[in-house]
């Protein structure tokens, strides 16, 4: 058990038989009346995000999970199949389990996979990570960085918008957390 006064961003709690991470928190301390904690937690497994609110020094559970290095080797139908780093054995997660996330995966590119009492429950995605343009409008001589932006196709599926001058064949950086362009490799 831990005490909502030691709360802490990526901290990992059990609620209700569910985990959470604690991606904001702030004690309060009013003027009139009992202090308490305010928490923003995010579903490790569902992604969904809450605001709770707790009174000061309440005691939930700490949920231990357990990050492991894996590589994503390939799709195999109704799951993905990674191996990890280390033992070299194969392991297939549920689509479910993953979600969109998976269209910031090449095979062969290594991520973290979360794991709670054994069980799988999704995956950690690098701050970026480096596509190939597969899709996209030509670009145009005079095309600018600052005239906008137009939709491409990454090679894993996933569509981004992007500035003008970006070409098919370009290899880019995206944001995992906002699906943003970041800059050309």
């Amino acid at each position: 058990m831990i005490s909502t006064n030691e709360f802490r961003t990526g901290l990992t709690v059990e609620i209700e038989g569910a985990v959470y991470a604690v991606v904001e928190f702030q004690h309060v301390k009013p003027g009139k009346g009992a202090a308490f904690v305010r928490a923003k937690l995010k579903n490790v497994e569902t992604g969904g995000v809450q605001e709770r609110t707790f009174r000061a020094g309440e005691k939930v559970s700490r949920a231990h999970v357990e990050r492991k290095e894996m590589q994503y080797l390939y799709d195999a139908g109704d799951f993905y199949t990674f191996m990890d780093t280390e033992t070299y054995e194969q392991t297939n997660i549920a689509h479910e389990a993953i979600g969109d996330d998976i269209k910031y995966l090449k095979e062969n590119d290594n991520i973290t996979v979360v794991t709670y009492k054994g069980r799988i429950i999704g995956i950690e995605l690098p701050y970026y990570v480096e596509l190939t343009v597969a899709e996209t409008a030509p670009g145009v001589k005079g095309d600018t960085a600052a005239g906008g932006s137009k939709p491409a196709t990454m090679e894993t599926g996933l569509v981004v918008n992007v500035p003008f001058f970006i070409n098919i064949g370009d290899k880019i950086r995206i944001d995992t957390r906002t699906c943003d362009y970041l800059d050309r490799v």
